[in-house]
């Protein structure tokens, strides 16, 4: 039995922190890539309503908006997203009563912002399963969507500019806006 007691409190030990800790997201993001050639163009990735769920204290707060700007605005995970990218551009802002965050990069060739299209022809293509691993869900677009046994967005080959929106998570009473953190920490 002391084994068992051992294997508990070790359980306990590895499971509060995980279950109170913050947890960084957003309500959906947005997605729109703008042709400005047939082979190359710009991506906008928008992110609205960043927030921190699961708060209940200032320094989780503190531990989401310090990952917020460490990894996210200042580091390079979004470089590491897109390697193929270049010229990034990244800010943070409000709008609508919202901290929202926009990054911005230019491409040379579909493929390395994940766009398709067989053998350089025909419709222009985004499969969705390169951009879940936020537990993003479709929402919506400018093109027409294979639906879930096919999730896969399409859009005809004469677009110039590309469009889908996916939900990630919704806000709840436990949810705190980062919109105050930035706030504060801004000026």
């Amino acid at each position: 039995m002391p084994g068992i007691k051992k294997l508990l409190r070790f359980l306990i030990l590895i499971l509060v922190p995980i279950t109170i800790a913050g947890c960084l997201t957003c309500e959906r993001k947005e997605y729109v890539f703008q042709l400005t050639s047939q082979n190359s163009g710009k991506l906008t990735i928008k992110y609205i309503n960043i927030f921190s769920s699961l708060i209940d204290s200032t320094p989780e707060l503190g531990s989401d908006y310090d990952e917020m700007m460490d990894m996210w605005l200042k580091g390079e995970k979004l470089e590491r997203d897109f390697p193929q990218a270049k010229k990034f551009r990244k800010r943070l802002f409000e709008e609508n009563g919202t901290l929202c965050g926009e990054v911005t990069m230019e491409f040379d060739d579909l493929s390395k912002v994940r766009l398709y299209r067989y053998m350089g022809k025909g419709p222009f293509m985004f499969n969705l399963s390169g951009v879940n691993d936020d537990g993003e869900n479709f929402s919506q677009t400018n093109g027409e969507f294979g639906g879930d046994q096919m999730p896969v967005v399409f859009w005809p080959e004469d677009a110039r500019t590309l469009r889908f929106s996916t939900k990630i998570a919704v806000p709840d009473s436990t949810c705190v806006s980062m919109l105050e953190q930035w706030e504060n920490n801004t000026y």
